[in-house]
């Protein structure tokens, strides 16, 4: 998907003004052929304000409590991870090049379920979707339906024939006992 991004800010006399708007690509895995992810904005901590927009890429797909991300991810049609292939030392070192800190939550013996210190808001954007929980409870979720993520346990199955965006805004959450 062909995603742009335009960023605002204000400059010193504090007026605002377009920091950037480009095409974002995204990034993909040879392990995972045909998704993608366009990770858009993030930071590890909360946001100030007044802000000129800029802003570094953060070093982790998930942030950490008080941190923030924004971005979509592309799930293709009917595809089985084979998250066995994961102990390869190639496999291994592409995911924490292009997406650092996934790898930690993903589950081996299920493939495409993880556990994430955030609140994530997901909106399906095009295609549809599978969501499922830990106890194999699912929910089918079509363009428009939206999702929020207390931290739980989940995978997400694309079961059509065509590919399904999610837009996801994730906020660091810190987990208590």
């Amino acid at each position: 998907m062909n995603i742009r991004c335009v960023v605002t800010g204000q400059n010193a006399a504090g007026k605002s003004t377009f920091v950037r708007d480009a095409a974002v690509a995204p990034v993909t895995l040879a392990l995972f052929p045909g998704y993608e992810f366009h990770r858009l904005c993030g930071s590890d901590s909360a946001a100030d304000l007044p802000s000129d927009g800029t802003a570094s890429p953060p070093p982790n797909y998930f942030p950490p409590r008080q941190g923030f991300r924004f971005g979509f991810f592309t799930i293709p049609p009917d595809t089985t991870t084979r998250l066995d292939q994961l102990n390869t030392p190639a496999a291994v070192e592409e995911m924490q090049q292009k997406l650092p800190g996934m790898i930690e939550v993903l589950e081996l013996d299920h493939p495409g379920m993880h556990t994430t210190d955030t609140v994530d808001f997901d909106v399906v954007v095009s295609g549809e979707v599978h969501l499922e929980l830990d106890d194999g409870a699912e929910v089918h979720l079509k363009a428009g339906d939206c999702v929020v993520q207390n931290g739980t346990r989940h995978a997400w199955h694309n079961r059509s024939a065509h590919n399904c965006v999610i837009a996801v805004a994730l906020l660091g959450a810190q987990r208590k006992p």
